[in-house]
């Protein structure tokens, strides 16, 4: 079983934290957290906390068993670990599931880049339906011949196959969530 301070270190790598970095956060010296993450030495559960918060997990993720780790990690997307799907036009699509090649559900994050034009995205249509939620900035949704601004904490559902597209007709990124159904596969 891997010790604590091991989980510590590969998380705190693969969110690219230094360990100073990760000192500074902690109050803890890089000494310590040296000795911490290959086993020399332990921690108290209030720095192993601030870690986790650091971390972005919960504090119960250095208590689980391997087996429960593999069964986690085959299932969960973590932030940092969140794969490019494609790119489109100014669109970085990312994907949410660990596999969704077998899944009928297409969950997707996608950040939208200022449109470089003025002109309207070509509207299509596809079997199925399509949520939408918006994280941040403001989202243009074009449905069939309606142009509707979507904000932050907004959502939309509609069956896929009505004419439709989006853009961003702003000076920001527009991060937001969409759901297909049925999966495309793409």
């Amino acid at each position: 079983m891997m010790n604590l301070g091991a989980k510590v270190k590969n998380l705190r790598k693969a969110k690219k934290i230094t360990i100073k970095e990760m000192a500074e956060m902690t109050s803890l010296s890089t000494g310590f957290i040296s000795q911490f993450e290959r086993g020399i030495t332990t921690i108290d559960v209030d720095h192993l906390h601030t870690m986790a918060s650091i971390l972005d997990v919960d504090i119960s993720y250095f208590f689980q068993c391997e087996e429960q780790e593999e069964e986690a990690e085959s299932l969960i997307v973590r932030r940092y670990e969140r794969p490019i799907i494609r790119t489109l036009n100014q669109a970085i699509y990312f994907g949410l599931s660990s596999d969704f090649k077998d899944k009928q559900m297409a969950p997707k994050y996608v950040e939208l880049l200022p449109s470089e034009t003025n002109e309207t995205p070509s509207s299509y249509g596809h079997p199925g339906e399509e949520f939408i939620f918006v994280i941040e900035g403001t989202l243009t949704l074009y449905l069939e011949e309606m142009i509707y601004k979507l904000y932050p904490g907004d959502t939309v559902h509609f069956l896929s196959t009505r004419e439709h597209n989006w853009g961003n007709n702003s000076d920001s990124i527009v991060k937001f969530v969409v759901v297909h159904f049925p999966n495309t596969k793409e």
